[in-house]
């Protein structure tokens, strides 16, 4: 009896290690050669093409667009100003089984830069 329980109990720990990252932690940091609102121009129609709720808000330094997630916690993708353009900030939480390839979010950020 305790032998199908371990491995539902192994599958289930594993699928949630994917959301235990630590949240502060960029998945990915990407440089560009444009402003943060020429950034956010080009990212955001494309977010919002592939997703159900995506929300931009301006900051001091730059634009912060979360995009809303039914299963994970929410991606969120954050523009700076930098010396040469704009830094990007992708913080992505992945299930395990999906993490082995970059993600729709993910290609759509790399597209833009």
């Amino acid at each position: 009896m305790r032998f199908p329980l371990v491995p539902s109990m192994t599958l289930a720990s594993l699928l949630l290690a994917g959301c235990a990252t630590a949240p502060n932690d960029p998945t990915l940091v990407m440089h560009t050669q444009k402003t943060p609102t020429e950034y956010a121009e080009c990212v955001v129609p494309k977010l919002q093409g592939i997703a159900q709720a995506t929300t931009v808000s301006q900051t001091q330094r730059g634009y912060r667009i979360v995009v809303t997630s039914k299963v994970a916690a929410d991606n969120v993708l954050e523009a700076y100003k930098a010396p040469n353009g704009g830094k990007v900030f992708l913080y992505e939480r992945h299930l395990l089984a999906s993490s082995f390839a970059p993600s729709h979010f993910e290609r759509v950020a790399q597209e833009c830069l």
